[in-house]
């Protein structure tokens, strides 16, 4: 059974659909990127961010600048290995074998991807096993941050 802080986090996850696609952002209702998206989840479960991420380009990963986001989300996510993603987790996914991670999610107790795309919004959406088989990390929020 998941934990009370995911089943919290994906409630509040899928308050920010809707909300549009903005590079590098992270304001429910203004825009965000996905990454704005797992910050801004951060935010209102905890009181605070986590971190800053700095500016980064649109094409980052495409020239390998290492593994940036799945480096932040170890150092402040708790990562899940060998299971199957519960509600409430954060999914990394890498989208080239070489390439570093650079797409984030937090699962809905559908268990379905909340998450955000350059041209659309935050959205709700199946996750095909294509994705699955592009996971490159699954974490869950921690108890206290």
């Amino acid at each position: 059974m998941p934990r009370e802080i995911g089943w919290r986090a994906a409630r509040i996850a899928g308050t920010w659909i809707g909300t549009p696609y903005r590079h590098q952002g992270g304001r429910k209702d203004v825009g965000c990127d996905c990454l704005g998206l797992v910050r801004g989840v951060w935010g209102e479960l905890y009181g605070r961010e986590a971190e800053r991420p700095g500016a980064y380009d649109v094409d980052w990963a495409v020239r390998g600048e290492g593994e940036l986001m799945l480096e932040a989300a170890r150092r402040h996510l708790d990562e899940r290995t060998g299971e199957a993603p519960l509600t409430g987790d954060v999914l990394l996914f890498r989208w080239r074998e070489r390439l570093p991670a650079s797409h984030c999610g937090i699962l809905d107790a559908e268990g379905r991807l909340v998450h955000a795309y350059e041209g659309s919004a935050v959205v709700s959406s199946a996750i095909p096993e294509a994705w699955m088989r592009r996971l490159a990390g699954l974490f869950r929020f921690p108890d206290t941050p």
